[in-house]
């Protein structure tokens, strides 16, 4: 039909919904001043968080999360559900999120969060561990059991529930390049074992790392990244710049991230990995403490220097650094996720 509206009920574009899901944190877990240590959590498992959101539900909103519920035609213990549900949520403060990851996000966090029931949630789940109520007990009270949170179930339901809670006009609100820089671990980085130790210095001094993924490299991707050795190779006559990246970067692991932070990071990031040759970059700076190699041998040895750690330079260059070892399409990894405060290590209940 003409003009209809689109059978997937897509709420926001370019965004995959894979690697994205809304976190609810019920009202029960905003009574007990719980959210912190829910999302702390999550934090905890790996996964960011960012767009946190306090707000008052209005009744249509928890009738659209539970719309499955609320439609199964078989439900025959809770025939009064749509007032039950209302009971629980419609004019009461919930607290909701958005959880970042790679795909199989959806499913993690099921895990994570444990069994409907609490009683029945294993220790090491956020309903195991924080939860003080019992599908047993809910049900004599004729009520909604009090399990504290929930997490889109899939791709489709990650897209209609940032619709219901945060607005089908709301878009979400991508960093700009000015604060957001792409690293790159390079192979001898990987080789070694220093990634974690690069990664933890560089987000000590900029704020935030995130959305790190390992990759293998094509040989396109480096001639992309090394496109300026590559237009001026006359100016290394004794050596064939692309061998030398093939040679390098072709077929290799490699480990990018994105460091997020305020204006200027890129500077920053420069100044905290160092000289591009290893001997002459400072003590304090990451490839004066860990780098091993030098120009000077690379040069012998006709090769380029391995120095472990690449940062954009500027702007400009973070966007094409996205697009070379993210995937220009995926705008969506470029929001900043929101830092959670580390949590005390939960109790048995």
């Amino acid at each position: 039909m003409s003009g209809s509206r689109p059978m997937s009920g897509a709420v926001v574009e370019g965004v995959d919904f894979d690697r994205w899901a809304v976190i609810l944190c019920k009202p029960d877990a905003v009574a007990r001043g719980l959210v912190d240590r829910i999302l702390g959590m999550v934090c905890a498992a790996g996964i960011a968080i960012s767009d946190r959101l306090d707000l008052i539900a209005e009744p249509w909103q928890p009738h659209v999360v539970y719309r499955d519920l609320l439609a199964d035609t078989g439900r025959r213990n809770l025939p009064d559900l749509p007032t039950l549900i209302d009971d629980a949520f419609a004019g009461r403060q919930v607290t909701v999120a958005l959880a970042h990851g790679e795909p199989g996000l959806h499913a993690r966090l099921r895990q994570l969060i444990g069994h409907t029931d609490p009683a029945r949630a294993e220790v090491g789940t956020i309903r195991g561990d924080l939860g003080d109520d019992s599908l047993k007990e809910a049900e004599a009270e004729h009520r909604l059991v009090r399990n504290l949170v929930e997490a889109s179930d899939d791709a489709a339901s990650a897209r209609r529930e940032y619709g219901t809670w945060y607005g089908p006009g709301r878009r979400l609100q991508i960093a700009d390049f000015d604060r957001c820089s792409v690293i790159l671990c390079k192979p001898d980085a990987v080789e070694r074992g220093v990634v974690d130790a690069i990664l933890e210095r560089i987000e000590a001094a900029v704020g935030t790392v995130a959305n790190r993924r390992n990759v293998t490299v094509q040989p396109w991707q480096a001639h992309v990244h090394y496109w300026d050795l590559l237009a001026d190779a006359d100016h290394f006559p004794d050596r064939d710049i692309p061998t030398c990246l093939d040679d390098a970067y072709a077929g290799k692991a490699v480990t990018v991230a994105l460091a997020h932070g305020e204006p200027g990071i890129h500077d920053r990031l420069r100044q905290l990995i160092g000289h591009f040759d290893p001997p002459r970059a400072a003590p304090g700076t990451i490839r004066g403490d860990l780098g091993h190699d030098s120009l000077e041998r690379a040069l012998d040895e006709k090769r380029l220097v391995h120095n472990l750690v690449h940062t954009s330079d500027d702007a400009d260059a973070a966007r094409r650094d996205f697009g070379t070892w993210f995937g220009a399409n995926r705008r969506g990894l470029l929001i900043a996720p929101t830092p959670i405060p580390a949590q005390p290590t939960p109790t048995d209940r």
